[in-house]
């Protein structure tokens, strides 16, 4: 039978709050699953955020609290909003300003994401640089936050304001592509069915 001052100790290691810093480990996968403020790599589950870990014993499941107001970290399934910065044979390079339902507070930490050519939508494509120009802004949703991978495949995802390659101004919705207002030239995009609604 325990005595009186093991209890004690006992007691004291589950009140006490454990505070961790971004990138900190606070369990791993075989016990847990990644709650809020953490993320899963290679069995070991991280913090993201400086806060105090929680755990739900009974779900399995640990995560973070933040710690005063802490800017927003991506996390799987998140919608975000970013604009291209650079467009290679495979992949496009989005800098992300605002998750959705954030879009008073900047995201913390890295903030350049990619789009993979298989993400952009479902039919095939042939070249990115028919899905997306230099400054477009993006909507998207993140599949991996580690790697910020983005995919635009829903139809509400994609280029929701583009700008004319040859004027640099905001081009205008014409059926399934976008036209220049000052030059009248045309350009096709992954377009999302948002596209012009002022959002930004």
């Amino acid at each position: 039978m325990a005595d009186a001052d093991s209890v004690t100790d006992m007691h004291d290691k589950t009140e006490k709050l454990r505070m961790v810093l971004p990138g900190d480990l606070i369990g791993i996968s075989e016990e847990y699953t990644a709650g809020e403020w953490a993320f899963d790599e290679n069995g070991n589950i991280y913090s993201t955020v400086v806060g105090t870990v929680v755990e739900n014993q009974k779900k399995r499941v640990i995560g973070v609290k933040p710690l005063g107001n802490t800017p927003p970290v991506v996390k799987k399934g998140d919608v975000v909003y970013g604009m291209v910065s650079g467009i290679r044979s495979s992949v496009v390079l989005l800098d992300l300003a605002f998750i959705k339902g954030h879009e008073d507070r900047e995201i913390a930490g890295d903030i350049q994401a990619a789009i993979h050519v298989s993400n952009v939508k479902k039919s095939y494509v042939s070249e990115l640089k028919h899905e997306f120009g230099y400054n477009d802004i993006v909507k998207g949703r993140i599949i991996d936050p580690v790697t910020l991978r983005v995919d635009t495949s829903d139809p509400k995802h994609g280029v929701i304001k583009a700008f004319c390659s040859r004027c640099k101004i905001a081009m205008r919705r014409k059926n399934k592509v976008l036209e220049c207002p000052n030059c009248e030239r045309s350009e096709t995009r992954k377009i999302s069915t948002e596209y012009g609604m002022g959002l930004v």
